[in-house]
């Protein structure tokens, strides 16, 4: 198996663990608590909106957030393990996030690009060089809209709980 696929079966498991780490060792304090639920809010809102436009090896995603990123759901992710450092109260946990990310996650953007680059050959080449990989730029978008009926064949609903078990561990670890 190639590293790349190796990577991209251990994001999941990888992810998991540090954020059972975080749970652990976390020490959540109030204002730091708040403020980390409220970005890691905004992080699953953006993978609602993006699982909501995506349709997995069915066509090219392009429209909302899709047009300002390559990568939504992976940059959502980010966004809501930078809110559960928050919430944790332990800043030096930015750290193991940030390597899983770079060594887990940017191979696999990369390997994704290569597989939509074979799947859509005309429309991918357009694409990726008017949106960036990961960090958003306005953009126009195309393609069809937003529709729940997506965000629950993406099983966000699972990401979404997810969350919510996390927030109510860390609240309890607040008032413990």
């Amino acid at each position: 198996m190639p590293a790349s696929d190796a990577l991209a079966r251990a994001r999941v498991p990888l992810g998991w663990a540090l954020g059972l780490a975080a749970l652990y060792f976390a020490r959540p304090r109030p204002g730091f608590f708040v403020t980390g639920l409220i970005v890691a809010g905004l992080g699953e809102a953006l993978r609602l909106w993006a699982s909501g436009h995506l349709e997995k090896n069915r066509r090219l995603a392009t429209s909302g957030p899709y047009a300002m990123t390559r990568n939504p759901l992976y940059l959502g992710s980010l966004v809501i393990g930078i809110g559960f450092v928050l919430a944790a109260g332990r800043p030096e946990l930015a750290v193991p996030l940030a390597a899983l990310f770079w060594i887990v996650y940017w191979p696999v953007m990369k390997r994704e690009a290569d597989r939509l680059r074979e799947a859509f050959p005309s429309s991918y080449a357009q694409y990726e060089t008017r949106v960036p990989l990961l960090l958003p730029r306005p953009g126009q978008g195309s393609g069809d809209g937003f529709a729940w009926r997506r965000v629950r064949e993406n099983r966000e609903h699972v990401t979404v709980l997810g969350i919510l078990v996390v927030a109510v561990i860390l609240a309890w670890r607040l008032v413990e």
